[in-house]
């Protein structure tokens, strides 16, 4: 079971990556008014998620207790992520807001999960 959370972990990891990666490429793009919703962010976003719920789900039977207010706020992010992405996704142009806004929230998720530590 140990296994298995950590190739699942391994996958969250991959999300965060074509989530902040496609940001960060677009970031370029905006200076020259060309910048797009990429399909890397979308797909980031969507597997932060699924594997997120799905690694919350494996602390059970491997007999932890997840800390249910670190992952609440985790996941209002993601899905504020995930809002402004699918709301944008169709755009030929993008407000000067929506990259950094997106970078930002993904920045601080990826901080939240390092340094938010549950202590008894």
């Amino acid at each position: 079971m140990e296994i298995l959370k950590n190739v699942i972990l391994a996958v969250h990891i991959i999300g965060v990556a074509s989530l902040l990666g496609g940001v960060l490429v677009q970031l370029g793009a905006q200076r020259s008014g060309t910048a797009r919703i990429i399909p890397a962010i979308i797909h980031g976003a969507w597997t932060m998620l699924v594997t997120g719920v799905i690694l919350v789900g494996l602390q059970y039977p491997l007999g932890r207790e997840p800390d249910n207010l670190k992952i609440t706020v985790k996941l209002v992010i993601l899905v504020a992520i995930l809002v402004i992405a699918l709301v944008n996704r169709k755009r030929e142009t993008l407000a000067r807001w929506v990259l950094p806004t997106l970078a930002v929230l993904s920045i601080t998720n990826v901080v939240i999960a390092t340094v938010w530590r549950q202590y008894a």
